[in-house]
């Protein structure tokens, strides 16, 4: 947990590349008949996580004590893993239809 905290606290600019990253993932799988589209919703909570962090660290960057961080890492972590989920489980079942 700490690793994950040193490279996401008052990093904006690396949760920034996870949002990258998220709609690059979009873009690539939108050619596919799969749910790409679920990778939208976590795209736009990183990103709108990445200017929640760069405000804090604009408006507060002595703030030690983030409990803001205990409601939006869990909401991104579902977000995430859903959109993940949605993928596969989408890929399963088009194999199992075209039978």
């Amino acid at each position: 947990m700490d690793m994950l905290a040193r490279w996401l606290v008052q990093q904006p600019l690396h949760i920034l590349l996870i949002a990258a990253a998220h709609f690059a993932a979009w873009a690539l799988l939108r050619a596919r008949p799969l749910r790409a589209n679920a990778f939208l919703v976590p795209a736009a909570l990183w990103l709108a996580y990445a200017g929640w962090e760069w405000l804090v660290v604009a408006r507060t960057p002595e703030a030690n004590i983030r409990v803001d961080l205990l409601l939006i890492w869990p909401v991104l972590a579902l977000a995430t893993i859903w959109a993940i989920a949605r993928l596969v489980l989408s890929g399963n079942s088009g194999r199992r239809r075209g039978r």
